[in-house]
């Protein structure tokens, strides 16, 4: 590829105004904002001998943007770095199906602003010297997919909730109380107190059902109750999925829900995002085969934040068992988690299993609990609460433990409501005193005044 713009006859020069103009002429070659393609090819010119110009020069002196930047291959990646660096790259043709040589062209200008997007995984997968490159010379962005529940920002989703009926120009408007109802939603979606979702487009997914299930059932306008009931179906694949496996764990029981068992916690979970289950821990103490040798195995594919939270119980069991724990092997399996487990909202249910175990005092079965723990036996706030409890009534629990922080957080559906207690705490001794039967409240005491600060070795 050479610029010789003088040797091209009868062509005039063509302004650049934000695009790339191409020209074929007679003889097959072309003429690209002024360069001259010699080796492009004209009409009936086999794929193999092309030579096309790709997005990166079609955006010369203009805006690349490329979203999922992360998904691009790494070789890509390199070059995309070699046309930022230099301001131009080769065109290079070849089709994939045939076996004729590569062609390429001589580089040919490609200066551009790049706009790049993707998801927080995203930066692993970029290939460092890029990244580096995005860091050195430009910006890095965190968008946030909340934004505070404001009465300005309420009608913001009131206006969107019109854009998706005057987009969609199927579906019949909705009432006030349903539009309130997809407020309500965009709390509940947001998992934090005082704050709307932004993830419009999953918003925009339950306007469109919602007037769909409103035509099937003849309704002139939308009301809130068809928005309530649009909610049952109008769920991710991922969702779905999530309400089939905890369907099967329903049905061979592997929650329990009424009566007592030593060891066992129903604690809960969340999985693909936002879908609530039950997740059953049980525990065990055994001596350990050589003394001073004793351990905590945990089992349930757990992840680095999980493992690392049942290293943090450990020194929660060392406090408040007030006993030697190395001399006894102590196991804790995740059950049923067979997608594995990440995160640290198990904390108080670990701790819960393993003290029971070792005490030898039932947990009540109609309850289930989440919440993290501090090392010194704080209760502190976890994510997806809401989901979790939930799920929890769903599967005919009564009684749900959850951090007091997260209260505020609760957006739960009103059919939940007359169906589960809820119950806020602040340290690990309350956790104890709502699980264990009432009989047995005289532990939860023990380690409440275990709790209290005392000199180790001597010392203040």
């Amino acid at each position: 590829m050479k610029y010789i713009p003088s040797k091209v006859k009868n062509i005039e020069k063509i302004p650049f105004k934000g695009k790339l103009y191409n020209i074929t002429t007679e003889t097959g070659t072309v003429v690209a904002n002024d360069i001259l393609c010699s080796n492009s090819g004209g009409l009936g010119t086999p794929p193999h001998e092309r030579v096309e110009a790709g997005l990166i020069h079609k955006s010369h002196n203009g805006v690349l943007y490329i979203d999922e930047i992360g998904t691009l291959k790494i070789q890509t990646q390199q070059k995309l770095l070699t046309a930022m660096q230099d301001g131009k790259l080769s065109i290079t043709g070849q089709s994939e199906l045939s076996s004729g040589a590569m062609v390429r062209s001589e580089p040919v200008p490609c200066r551009f602003v790049l706009v790049a997007a993707g998801n927080i995984e995203t930066t692993r997968n970029m290939h460092p010297a890029l990244r580096s490159r995005i860091q050195g010379s430009g910006y890095e962005i965190y968008m946030r997919d909340t934004m505070p529940d404001t009465i300005q920002n309420r009608r913001k989703l009131a206006r969107f909730v019109a854009q998706e009926i005057a987009k969609d120009k199927k579906i019949p408007h909705f009432s006030k109380e349903a539009v309130e109802e997809i407020i309500y939603e965009a709390q509940r979606r947001a998992d934090r107190k005082g704050y709307l979702t932004l993830r419009l487009r999953e918003l925009g997914g339950l306007i469109r059902a919602a007037g769909d299930l409103a035509k099937e059932r003849n309704e002139e306008i939308v009301s809130a109750e068809t928005v309530r009931l649009a909610k049952t179906f109008a769920r991710t694949l991922e969702n779905q999925i999530s309400d089939s496996y905890a369907d099967r764990r329903k049905q061979y029981k592997i929650i329990e829900i009424e009566g007592e068992r030593v060891g066992r916690v129903n604690g809960l979970a969340v999985i693909n995002q936002r879908s609530g289950i039950v997740m059953p821990i049980e525990a065990e103490v055994v001596h350990a085969f050589s003394q001073r040798e004793g351990k905590i195995v945990a089992t349930g594919q757990l992840r680095i934040i999980a493992r690392e939270a049942v290293q943090n119980v450990s020194a929660i069991l060392k406090k408040f068992i007030g006993k030697d724990i190395s001399n006894f092997d102590y196991h804790i399996q995740f059950v049923g988690a067979y997608s594995g487990v990440e995160g640290d909202s198990a904390s108080i249910s670990i701790a819960t299993a393993v003290i029971s175990a070792s005490e030898k005092v039932p947990v009540r079965q109609d309850t289930a609990m989440t919440g993290s723990l501090t090392v010194r036996g704080v209760v502190i706030p976890v994510g997806g609460v809401t989901s979790k409890i939930e799920a929890a009534a769903e599967a005919g629990i009564k009684r749900v433990i959850i951090p007091k922080q997260n209260l505020g957080d609760v957006k739960i559906e009103k059919k939940y409501l007359d169906k589960i207690k809820i119950i806020p705490v602040e340290h690990f001794s309350e956790v104890l005193r709502e699980a264990f039967p009432l009989e047995y409240e005289y532990v939860a005491k023990k380690y409440e005044t275990l709790n209290k600060e005392k000199p180790i070795n001597g010392l203040k």
